[in-house]
């Protein structure tokens, strides 16, 4: 089963109806009979891409160093195959009668080596490296030829390691970049400096993009809408809508937005997306508000997607880097995901910070006393 996590299962309201529907219940174009190549097409003749995209795959957005970019199909099955193992093993119930985990956990996977996480019923990382061209694929970057990200600038490190750039909100991909700080003795003392997306406010990983990556955990559904004036990128995960304006200009560089400012044209048949104007909350593995991401969609058969990206950030990166992946479609649908109601973590956090700057404040004074 594919798991989504935390979501509602029924789905109660005409809103999340709405959401769940195909493409053409939400205005965009009815594709036509597929044209010259087998292509389905939309009425004003361009490339239908409408529809449910599963973005779930083993392939890591880098790979090791001297790792060619193209797996074995001996090689791909192998990992294949003992990820699928490792599933099926989490998967097997538990004893009812086992023992309470030691305090903060005992290091395995799962809820039992850390106390209050997922275990397997809830997790959809992937099963199958993604394949471009009939080849199984080992990274998603595939530029540098190394399949690593460029190095950072010294500029760049320089602002990662500013108290200012780490006592701002940022997303949680930034967060995970080893961030000074980041989990100093402030972290918790004020919500507002918390990752968006452990507050429910933008899908972690990059998931919502640009550039949409994979969350390698769950909620891995995309729908795409189109029209002849907007395409609409909808994410599974805090259902995070893009919205791509066709054939326009940017907005002013005074108009900063999350998922920044997104315009579109076609390129013979690939859909070619242009994103500036980024807001300094996003900062996508640590980029400045200079980020500066291209996209592509390009429909390789009737059911994949061949998704490329290039990002660019001088003030970040040593130089550009490209990636891609594919995109099956599904049949799957998304549903409404809840993510906030109920969740009293932060207020928790903050009262047992709160606790503990007492007890630290009432010792010491206990230590004055003759």
């Amino acid at each position: 089963m594919r798991a989504r996590v935390p979501t509602l299962v029924v789905m109660a309201t005409a809103t999340v109806g709405l959401l769940s529907t195909a493409g053409a219940d939400l205005q965009g174009q009815a594709a036509q009979t597929a044209l010259a190549g087998g292509m389905p097409r939309t009425p004003d003749g361009h490339p239908d891409l409408q529809g449910m995209y599963d973005l779930g795959t083993l392939t890591p957005l880098e790979r090791q160093a001297e790792t060619p970019l193209v797996l074995t199909p001996e090689r791909a099955k192998h990992l294949e195959t003992a990820v699928a193992k490792r599933t099926d093993a989490g998967a097997a119930p538990v004893d009812a009668n086992r023992a309470a985990p030691p305090k903060g956990g005992d290091g395995s996977p799962g809820p039992y080596g850390n106390v209050g996480g997922y275990n397997n019923f809830w997790l959809d990382p992937g099963s199958t490296y993604t394949t471009i061209d009939g080849q199984k694929r080992a990274s998603l970057l595939i530029d540098p030829p190394d399949g690593r990200v460029p190095p950072l600038t010294d500029a760049a490190r320089q602002r990662r390691s500013s108290a200012d750039y780490n006592a701002r909100p940022t997303s949680d991909a930034a967060a995970r970049e080893d961030d000074p700080g980041f989990e100093g003795p402030n972290a918790y003392d004020d919500p507002e400096i918390r990752p968006l997306a452990e507050r429910c406010l933008l899908g972690f990983s990059s998931t919502s993009g640009p550039p949409i990556l994979p969350t390698y955990f769950y909620n891995n559904l995309h729908q795409i809408v189109q029209t002849p004036d907007h395409v609409m990128i909808l994410t599974e995960m805090v259902h995070d809508a893009r919205i791509v304006r066709m054939n326009a200009q940017h907005l002013p560089s005074t108009i900063r937005k999350w998922l920044g400012d997104s315009v579109g044209r076609w390129d013979g048949d690939t859909l070619v997306v242009d994103t500036t104007n980024f807001s300094d909350k996003t900062r996508f593995r640590g980029s400045s508000m200079n980020l500066h991401v291209v996209e592509r969609f390009t429909r390789t058969d009737a059911k994949t997607l061949r998704y490329q990206f290039t990002v660019e950030d001088p003030a970040t990166w040593t130089g550009p880097w490209t990636a891609e992946y594919a995109w099956p479609a599904t049949n799957d649908q998304i549903y409404e995901y809840a993510c906030h109601e109920g969740n009293y973590a932060i207020g928790d956090i903050l009262r047992g910070a709160r606790l503990k700057e007492k007890e630290t404040e009432d010792a010491a004074k206990k230590s004055k006393q003759p």
